[in-house]
């Protein structure tokens, strides 16, 4: 009986990530043996649910609204991803793409609109076309609400920032 304990431990250890408790803090354990691949289609399916809500600034819950980054996180979070809360947390992160490279699931970075040193709007791409991909976004302009946009139209082709690529890294 007890040879089956630990065979089945072994075999959970094994297969499985899992999530230990120390003190106050959590560790999440991963095993290096599972690579999860996430799918840039589901990322999509995932945020194209949530179109509509509106733009709520400072905002993560999709029963209150989005903004930018929050929704960017929220999408992602729920493949198991952690990514910056704040758009300006998107300036040093993930790989830099050219735009021939876009693919669904990479991450728009946007200057803001009042100032082009400083990064103000993020979003999703969700038909990849270089620079005439389109991107769903939690808009704080006209659309008030998370929105698909075309990166070509001039508001958003002359703050564009970068593209990166959080999944490959």
């Amino acid at each position: 009986m007890r040879l089956h304990f630990f065979t089945f431990l072994s075999a959970f250890i094994l297969f499985s990530s899992f999530t230990l408790k120390k003190s106050n803090e959590q560790i999440a354990v991963q095993n290096p043996k599972i690579q999860t691949e996430i799918n840039r289609d589901s990322i999509i399916a995932f945020a194209k649910k949530h179109l509509g809500i509106p733009y709520v600034y400072a905002s993560s819950n999709p029963q209150k609204g989005f903004d930018c980054s929050g929704f960017v996180s929220y999408v992602f979070k729920n493949f198991g991803m952690t990514l910056p809360r704040s758009s300006s947390g998107y300036k040093n992160i993930g790989k830099t793409l050219k735009p021939e490279e876009f693919k669904v699931g990479d991450i728009l970075v946007f200057y803001g609109y009042k100032n082009r040193k400083v990064v103000g709007h993020v979003g999703i791409i969700c038909e990849a076309n270089g620079m005439q991909s389109k991107f769903i976004h939690a808009s704080s302009g006209k659309a008030q609400q998370v929105t698909i946009t075309a990166l070509d139209t001039e508001h958003y082709t002359k703050r564009f920032y970068k593209c990166v690529d959080v999944l490959s890294e």
